[in-house]
């Protein structure tokens, strides 16, 4: 995982991809629409997507990873938390799906890791990154508005 301001994403030397997932980012703004956008075809492409957060003992609160892409998450309004759990130390809820790229995993307990994204912050996560997304920030439900770039792992300098 890597959780770091946008100003900072050239620290990482990822390769091209990377670069052109943050120029998509860079460009953004919080009235961009809420949709799907292709930026290299299947291989790299972003979801701006907004709703209201909540607490990780919801029905509706799921933990998940993924093998084929890895995902850059930033907030564009409000705040959200993730919950950061390691793969390999998780039991199997739902197989992974290799058309969706998603494995579902049992909530069994708070995660020890567990990270806020603001505007302006993001968080890069991996395979071995098992997240809970959409968690609330403070004691009240708010409302986040993101975006996540999915990037193909194939795309990336490792």
């Amino acid at each position: 995982m890597i959780l770091d301001h946008i100003d900072n994403w050239r620290n990482y030397s990822l390769g091209p991809a990377w670069e052109k997932a943050f120029g998509f980012l860079g460009a953004l703004d919080p009235s961009a629409p809420e949709e799907e956008t292709k930026i290299e075809g299947d291989r790299l492409f972003a979801r701006v997507m907004s709703y209201p957060t909540r607490d990780e003992t919801s029905s509706n609160a799921v933990l998940e990873a993924h093998r084929r892409y890895a995902d850059i998450q930033m907030a564009l309004i409000g705040s959200e938390r993730i919950a950061w759990y390691p793969t390999p130390s998780l039991i199997t809820k739902v197989p992974y799906d290799e058309k969706k790229d998603v494995q579902f995993f049992d909530y069994e307990r708070a995660a020890d890791v567990q990270v806020s994204m603001f505007p302006g912050t993001f968080v890069c996560l991996f395979p071995q990154d098992a997240h809970m997304p959409q968690l609330r920030t403070s004691s009240e439900v708010g409302n986040v508005k993101k975006v996540v770039v999915k990037v193909d792992l194939d795309l990336l300098t490792m």
